[in-house]
C-alpha cells in the first residue's frame, strides 16, 4: 500500500496511512514515502549526521549499530547489500572491508527531502540485486520561481547533544529563475564518545595508548563528517533536467564493533537526471559516477604501536572505488486501464582493496587483498500494471540479469608468515571470473473495497549476487580475517569464490483500516514470510568453540524468515483551546532461522514496540515515546552471537515553530537506564583489537545514556 509520513522521530503516529500521489509508481506497495517538513524536524537533531536514523520509526526497519554516521538499516532481519538502498537514484556501494561507507553516509539528515521504504512485495521496477526492501533517499527537490520572477532563499540551522559533546551545522541556499535552480548545500557534524547509562568496563588509561576512558565511555564513538552538494536544475513546461555534484569528507569515525577505525574518507559525485512527460507517458534517465577514496587504522583508542619493540605503526589500510551507472525507465500508459514500464539497469564496478607494509610480520610487501576487483550488473525489467476497476489492481513484473564479477592476483605481506604463500598461490592459480544469471519476479494483488479498508497480497521472488569481499577475500591468516567483517561481530571472515547467489521467495499480505480521509485513525497489520536458498551465512573455518571469537568462511547455506508489522493510531481528544493528543503505536517480531545448520541468524531484532502521545497546539508540538524491546535470546551458534537482555526507553521531545524559525529540545533515554542494543554487535573498541585474543570476548555494545538536545532554524 502507499502511505505518507513526515520525518518527524518526535511521533510514531508520523508513519501511519496517509494517501499521496506519485508519478509513475501508483502500484508500489507498502510505501512509506517520508516527505521533509518545511522546516528541520527533531529526528534529524536526534540521530546527529546519521541519515539512517531518520528510518528508525517505520513499522519493520532496525539499525545495526556501526559508526557515528553510517548506522545499516535492517528490513525484516535483512540488512546491508540484501537491500537496495539508492541516494538521488544512485545504487552506492560500499567501499570497504568492513562497510564503513555505506550509502546512506553519503548524505546528511538536514539534506533529505524525500525517502521511500518499499517493504514486503518489491516490484521490479524498484528491486535488483537485493531480496529484501528498496530505500530510495532523495534530496530536497530543486525550486523554481514564479513565471516572469527570481528566487533567492536559504535555510541555517545548528544542533548540539549533551551525550558525546555532539554538535552540528547545516546550511542551504538557493538561487532560480522560473525555468533555472540552483542550490547549494552543506553540513558538518563531529561527536566525541557517547557514555552509556552505567560502567559496563573498568575505567583507566587504555594500555599502550594515551587514550583514559570512564568506565561508562563506549571508546571509539567519536565521528566528523562534512559533506556538501550543488544541485542544478533547468526545467519546461514537461522537461526536467538535473545535475548534481557531491562531495564527502570523514576526517575520522571510529567503530566500537569493528577492529578498525576510518581515518579518512573522501568521496566525490556525480548524478546527471531526467525525466519528461510525453503524449504516451513519463521516460526517465540517469547516469551517475562516484569516486572513494577511503582509509582506516587505529583511532586513539585502539593500540597503534606494535611489536616486541613496540616500534610497528599500527596498519594501514586502504580502498579506492570506483562505481558508475546508468538507467533509463518508461512508464506508458497503454489504455485506461493498463500501464506498461520498461527499463535497464547497468552499473560498472572497480575496487583495489591493498594494505600498505608497516613493518614487523606486516612487510615488506603490499598486503593484496582485492587487486582490480570488477563487478559490472545489466538489468531489463518490464511491468504491468492493471487498474481493473475502483476494487481491484494487479501488478505483475520480470526483470532478467547479467552480473559479471573477477579480480586480479594478489599476495600477502611476505612469503613466511600467515599462509600468506600457499593461499595467494592458490587463489591466483584458480578461474576467478564469475557470471551469475539472476531473474527476478513480482506479482500482486490490491482489494479496495470501500474507502476505510484496503487489502493487498504478493508474492516475489528476488536474487542477488554476492559482494567482492564475500566471493574475493582469500588470506586464512588470523590477522587478515579480522579485518573482514560486515557483521560487527568481532570475528574474522575468508571469501569463497564458489558463491552462488542469493535467491529469496517472499509472501507478504497487508490489511489496511482507516478513516474514509486517510487523515485519523488508522491500523495496518502486514505479515510476512520469506525462504532464501544458497543465503550467504558463515561456517567455522577451525578450531571454533564457544565463548569466543572465531574464524569463519562466507558459506551458502538456506535460510526462512517470517515475521509481523502492527502499526495504529488514535485521535485521543481535540479542541480549539488545548489542542490535539494523539496516541499511536508501532511493534515489530521478526524470526530468522539458517534451516541447513539449524541455528539462528545473526543479528535479529526481538519483539519490539514504540508507544507515543503527541500534543499539538499552535506552534507547539510535544510528543512521550516509550520503547520497549524484548531480550534477545535467540542468537548465532556459529558467530558466538551475544545475548542481550530487554529493557524499557523513554523519551521526550518538543517544538515550537514560528515564522521563519523552529527551536527544538528533547531528552532520549530520560531515565538514564543502561541497556545493551540488540543489533549493536560485541565491543571491540579499545585495546589491542588486531589481535584476535587482544580484545575480550563476551561484551556487547551498550547504548547511549541519558543524552539532552537542541537545536534551531532559521529560513531566510
Amino acid at each position: 500500500m502507499m502511505f505518507k509520513k513526515r520525518i518527524l522521530a518526535a511521533s510514531i503516529a508520523a508513519i501511519l496511512p496517509c494517501h499521496f500521489a506519485h508519478a509513475g509508481a501508483a502500484a508500489e506497495p507498502q510505501v512509506v514515502l517520508v516527505s521533509a517538513p518545511k522546516l528541520a524536524a527533531p529526528a534529524e537533531i536526534a540521530v546527529g549526521g546519521d541519515s539512517a536514523g531518520l528510518l528508525r520509526n517505520v513499522p519493520g526497519m532496525s539499525l545495526y549499530g556501526a559508526g557515528g554516521v553510517s548506522s545499516l538499516p535492517a528490513m525484516h532481519g535483512l540488512a546491508d547489500d540484501r537491500l537496495r538502498i539508492q541516494v538521488d537514484g544512485m545504487d552506492l556501494i560500499s567501499a570497504c572491508a568492513n562497510h564503513m561507507n555505506p550509502p546512506l553516509s553519503y548524505i546528511d539528515p538536514s539534506a533529505v527531502g524525500a525517502v521511500d521504504v518499499i517493504g514486503g512485495i518489491v516490484p521490479v521496477s524498484a528491486g535488483g540485486d537485493s531480496i529484501g526492501a528498496t530505500i530510495r533517499v532523495e534530496s530536497k527537490a530543486p525550486q523554481f520561481a514564479a513565471p516572469g520572477q527570481r528566487l533567492l532563499k536559504g535555510q541555517a540551522g545548528a544542533f548540539y547533544r549533551g551525550n558525546g559533546n555532539a554538535r552540528g551545522a547545516n546550511l542551504s541556499a538557493t538561487a532560480a529563475s522560473d525555468t533555472f535552480s540552483a542550490t547549494y548545500t552543506g553540513a558538518s557534524v563531529e561527536s566525541g564518545n557517547y557514555k552509556a547509562g552505567a560502567a559496563f568496563k573498568p575505567a583507566g588509561v587504555v594500555p599502550g595508548t594515551n587514550s583514559h576512558l570512564a568506565g561508562d565511555e563506549v571508546g571509539s564513538t567519536r565521528y566528523q563528517a562534512i559533506n556538501q552538494s550543488l544541485a542544478l536544475a533547468l526545467r519546461d513546461a514537461d522537461h526536467l533536467l538535473e545535475l548534481k555534484l557531491g562531495l564527502q569528507h570523514i576526517p575520522y569515525q571510529d567503530y566500537p564493533n569493528q577492529r578498525m577505525d576510518m581515518t579518512d574518507n573522501q568521496s566525490e559525485q556525480a548524478n546527471l537526471s531526467y525525466k519528461g512527460r510525453y503524449e504516451w507517458g513519463v521516460l526517465s534517465g540517469r547516469a551517475y559516477h562516484e569516486h572513494t577514496r577511503h582509509q582506516m587504522n587505529f583511532g586513539a583508542d585502539k593500540l597503534f604501536w606494535y611489536g616486541a619493540a613496540a616500534n610497528v605503526p599500527g596498519m594501514p589500510m586502504d580502498t579506492e572505488g570506483h562505481n558508475g551507472g546508468a538507467q533509463i525507465k518508461a512508464d506508458i500508459a497503454v489504455s485506461a486501464r493498463d500501464t506498461l514500464r520498461v527499463g535497464a539497469d547497468y552499473q560498472r564496478y572497480r575496487l583495489d582493496d591493498w594494505w600498505a607494509p608497516s613493518g614487523g610480520g606486516m612487510a615488506p610487501n603490499t598486503f593484496w587483498n582485492i587487486r582490480d576487483g570488477k563487478r559490472d550488473r545489466f538489468d531489463l525489467f518490464a511491468e504491468w500494471e492493471a487498474n481493473w476497476n475502483a476494487q481491484w489492481l494487479s501488478l505483475i513484473g520480470l526483470r532478467a540479469a547479467s552480473v559479471d564479477m573477477n579480480t586480479g592476483p594478489v599476495q600477502g605481506y611476505n612469503n613466511t608468515m600467515g599462509n600468506y604463500l600457499a593461499d595467494s598461490s592458490a587463489f591466483n592459480a584458480r578461474d576467478r571470473a564469475r557470471r551469475d544469471r539472476n531473474l527476478d519476479l513480482s506479482a500482486l494483488t490490491r482489494y479496495t473495497p470501500g474507502a476505510g479498508s484496503a487489502y493487498e497480497f504478493g508474492y516475489s521472488r528476488k536474487t542477488r549476487s554476492p559482494n567482492l569481499y564475500e566471493r574475493y577475500s582469500w588470506s586464512t591468516g588470523g590477522m587478515a580475517m579480522n579485518m573482514i567483517n560486515f557483521a560487527g561481530d568481532g570475528n574474522g571472515y575468508v571469501g569463497d569464490p564458489g558463491l552462488r547467489p542469493e535467491v529469496a521467495h517472499t509472501l507478504s499480505a497487508t490489511a489496511d483500516w482507516h478513516d474514509a480521509e486517510r487523515d485519523s485513525w488508522g491500523v495496518k497489520v502486514t505479515p510476512y514470510y520469506s525462504y532464501v536458498r544458497d543465503y550467504v551465512d558463515a561456517r567455522c573455518l577451525g578450531g571454533c568453540g564457544p565463548a569466543k571469537f572465531v574464524f569463519l568462511r562466507f558459506a551458502n547455506q538456506n535460510a526462512r524468515l517470517y515475521g509481523i508489522d502492527v502499526a495504529g493510531r488514535l485521535p485521543l481528544a481535540r479542541s480549539a483551546e488545548y489542542g490535539s493528543l494523539t496516541g499511536s503505536a508501532v511493534l515489530a517480531y521478526v524470526n530468522g532461522k539458517n534451516v541447513t545448520s539449524g541455528g539462528r541468524l545473526y543479528n535479529i531484532m526481538p519483539l519490539n514496540a514504540k508507544l507515543a502521545l503527541e500534543h499539538s497546539a499552535g506552534g507547539w508540538t510535544n510528543t512521550a515515546e516509550l520503547q520497549v524491546v524484548d531480550a534477545k535470546n535467540e542468537v548465532s551458534e556459529v558467530r558466538n552471537e551475544l545475548k542481550t537482555g530487554g529493557y524499557s526507553l523513554f523519551n521526550l521531545r518538543s517544538s515550537y515553530a514560528w515564522k521563519r524559525t523552529r527551536i527544538d529540545v528533547g531528552v532520549e533515554n530520560l531515565f538514564d537506564r543502561f541497556y545493551n542494543y540488540p543489533l549493536g554487535g560485541a565491543y571491540v573498541g579499545q585495546g589491542r583489537t588486531m589481535s584476535q585474543t587482544g580484545v575480550p570476548y563476551g561484551v556487547p555494545v551498550p547504548g547511549a545514556g541519558r543524552s539532552v538536545h537542541a537545536g534551531v532554524t532559521v529560513k531566510f
